[in-house]
């Protein structure tokens, strides 16, 4: 929940913001967003590093029937790229889901019942048109990019170590 608006609850820490929820929209309030969470991830998981690396690969002329294989370090330049560009696709894609959400998480109800998916993305849509999906966009197009990148090369990393040891 945003705090310092007018009209907003204050919290005392995690617990506090946890039984202030419950209290007023029972256990079900604290999965807020949890669904479009879910639907936000599985795009993003399923653009990840393989097809980005093997495309990188083939431009790079290492393909299945190449002789020669690529170094470790051009291994890992792939893998890291392939991470930057999955991380970074996967943001244009899911950044309009993860604006709903957001504002999802966040509305405050003023007692007109519980927010909707719906509702939201009609609010959002009339309040700040089709760009205010795109709200956020830099900070999470750089975050998931970044991501993508460490998530990727330190993955690679241990499964080379761990291949090596048996």
């Amino acid at each position: 929940m945003v705090q310092g608006l007018p009209g907003t609850t204050f919290y005392n820490g995690p617990f506090d913001v946890i039984s202030k929820v419950i209290k007023a929209e029972g256990l079900r309030g604290i999965y807020r967003g949890f669904g479009l969470t879910a639907l936000t991830q599985s795009p993003a998981s399923a653009l990840w590093w393989d097809y980005c690396a093997f495309l990188i690969l083939r431009s790079l002329g290492y393909g299945d029937e190449a002789e020669k294989k690529p170094s470790h370090m051009e291994m890992v330049t792939v893998q890291a790229t392939a991470g930057m560009v999955a991380g970074a696709c996967s943001s244009v894609i899911t950044t309009p889901i993860d604006t709903i959400k957001t504002r999802l998480q966040v509305m405050d109800n003023f007692g007109v019942g519980r927010p909707s998916v719906l509702k939201t993305t009609k609010t959002l849509l009339k309040e700040d048109g089709w760009w205010g999906f795109y709200r956020g966009f830099g900070p999470r197009f750089l975050n998931m990019s970044l991501y993508g990148t460490t998530m990727i090369v330190t993955y690679e990393l241990i499964k080379r170590l761990s291949v090596k040891q048996y």
